[in-house]
């Protein structure tokens, strides 16, 4: 019998080397009945105002999954997870250009990491892409993207072809069968002990306890209540923004 209830919950956190302003952002919207979409964007540090880079792009990531979701309304949009992907990145990119020109933004203020997951909830499956790095956690295996000395941003590619971009992409994967998906931003990777600490963990720990872990996961604060435990509990702060979106079956 398939499962089609879930819950979706998400936690946006500065973390303590950033005074001012969080550089992460993240949203998860329904497009259809049947496909959610959920993406988490980090600010490049190194850019001018990194912030308003991955505020704007997940503003803009907002406007197209409303606006689908009422066009669906009238004319219901196709299940085909690649062709919705496609098309969502077509109207960001398209939309970016031309928030750039308008404003004439350089392309230092556009530098935002992007990962992004369209699920088939009915069929349980889900469609994800990276630009940048981060982390995506399903079924109890970790994708972990890594940049090194490369980084990789949205802005980068504007003046690109887009689907010549788009073609381009290796780090893309589908995922059958999820019970449990969690998106998030390379923050995950950014506890530090604290002095008083006495406790050991690993970035697996870490993982597991946030994105994998069902313990109380009905509470509204399910996420506020672990970061606080991990602060409180097992002494290690957050030292880098993080952004999560976790999507589960029950």
């Amino acid at each position: 019998m398939i499962n089609n209830s879930f819950q979706i919950h998400s936690i946006l956190q500065i973390g303590s080397f950033h005074t001012n302003f969080c550089e992460d952002f993240l949203i998860y919207e329904p497009i259809s009945p049947n496909i959610q979409v959920l993406a988490v964007m980090d600010g490049c540090t190194m850019g001018k105002e990194s912030m308003f880079a991955s505020l704007i792009a997940g503003k803009i990531l907002r406007k197209i999954c409303k606006t689908m979701f009422y066009q669906d309304l009238i004319q219901p949009i196709s299940n085909n997870l690649e062709n919705i992907l496609q098309q969502i990145l077509k109207e960001l990119f398209q939309e970016l250009k031309h928030q750039k020109n308008r404003l004439l933004l350089e392309t230092e203020e556009l530098l935002s990491t992007l990962i992004i997951s369209i699920i088939d909830i009915k069929n349980q499956e889900t469609l994800c892409l990276v630009v940048g790095d981060g982390c995506i956690y399903c079924n109890e295996k970790i994708y972990e993207y890594e940049q090194n000395n490369t980084p990789d941003y949205l802005g980068y590619h504007l003046h690109k072809n887009f689907e010549e971009w788009y073609i381009s992409q290796n780090q893309k994967i589908r995922i059958k069968d999820i019970q449990n998906i969690a998106i998030c931003t390379d923050g995950i990777f950014s506890f530090q002990k604290q002095k008083e600490s006495i406790i050991e963990k690993t970035e697996a720990d870490f993982i597991k306890f946030l994105l994998s872990d069902n313990k109380d996961f009905s509470l509204p604060n399910f996420f506020e209540k672990k970061l606080r435990f991990i602060e409180q509990k097992w002494l290690y702060n957050l030292t880098d923004d993080l952004a999560i979106v976790r999507f589960s079956y029950f």
